[in-house]
């Protein structure tokens, strides 16, 4: 059984390999400072073209402003759009406003974040922010256009819906977010205080865990980082359901020595998962002098 775990905003997120991580889910101070950071980005960068463009145009006849308008009214749309899906497509899957904040999506389902899920999450934006802000500031701005009452008032709670949505879900999932299958978590840098490949040495003189070519091999560089991970964390129970499975997958043999008797459950495991991690990496270190790279537990070479 799971130990319970009091913060409400950690959710345990198992992995395409079989692993559980444990996230946290970025609360909504973060969020919306990232988005401010990044709607401030994006106003100042539309600031800095506009000058650009009107020294541009000063000289020009009125078909080349007409010209320069367009350029100015397709890069806005472009900045509009793609800003957020660009950088959250990159490796670090967080705009400027997110990574100053610690924070970036990933996928709900543990699996890799695919161009698709960004797309939808962002398409959604324009619905979610952008047109309700244009329908309030025209309301408060332009009062006076013939709308009828109702129509203001329906059209003010449609808005505050989607602006709102964030509050009323335990993941403060977006509208986007729930229809690409993400969320936002928080990406806090982590602090390299140990070297994970110097392993606890037993002590009683002897190696006591000796792992087969075959048995290193069921891993990749993707699942190293995976396992340095869960052992940074260091958290008792995720230890010994990872040495489990990872037991489970190599095949090790079971014996009345192993695992250690004289240790405890999550000591024994901790020990087994630092001989197993050092043995990996020794074997991928020593293969990529040689031009070999195994990506992955499915990676052949």
């Amino acid at each position: 059984m799971k130990a319970y775990n009091p913060d409400k905003n950690v959710r345990t997120l198992v992995t395409p390999e079989g692993i559980d991580l444990r996230l946290r889910i970025a609360d909504g101070g973060s969020r919306v400072g990232a988005f401010t950071i990044d709607l401030t980005i994006m106003i100042a960068t539309l600031i800095a073209i506009t000058y650009v463009m009107g020294f541009a145009t000063i000289s020009m006849d009125d078909g080349g402003s007409e010209v320069a308008q367009a350029i100015w009214l397709l890069f806005a749309f472009f900045l509009r759009n793609f800003y957020f899906m660009v950088f959250e497509m990159g490796p670090k899957a967080a705009t400027p406003g997110k990574r100053l904040m610690k924070i970036r999506v990933a996928n709900r389902r543990g699996g890799h974040l695919t161009a698709n899920a960004i797309f939808a999450r962002n398409a959604l934006r324009e619905l979610e922010f952008f047109l309700p802000l244009s329908f309030v500031l025209s309301v408060m701005f332009l009062p006076n256009q013939g709308v009828d009452g109702w129509l203001t008032l329906l059209g003010l709670i449609w808005s505050f819906i989607f602006l709102l949505f964030p509050l009323f879900n335990k993941d403060r999932l977006r509208a986007g977010d729930l229809i690409a299958g993400t969320w936002v978590v928080k990406s806090p840098k982590l602090r390299l205080s140990k070297d994970l490949s110097g392993a606890p040495k037993p002590t009683d003189g002897h190696v006591r865990y000796v792992f087969t070519p075959s048995q290193i091999d069921a891993y990749g560089v993707k699942e190293l980082h995976v396992l340095e991970n869960v052992l940074r964390k260091n958290d008792p129970t995720t230890i010994t359901e990872v040495t489990s499975r990872i037991m489970q997958k190599i095949k090790w043999p079971k014996s009345d020595k192993d695992p250690d008797k004289t240790k405890s459950t999550d000591a024994a495991s901790l020990e087994f998962l630092n001989a197993y991690y050092a043995a990996l990496r020794g074997s991928l270190e020593t293969k990529l002098l040689f031009g070999v790279r195994r990506k992955d537990k499915f990676d052949k070479r």
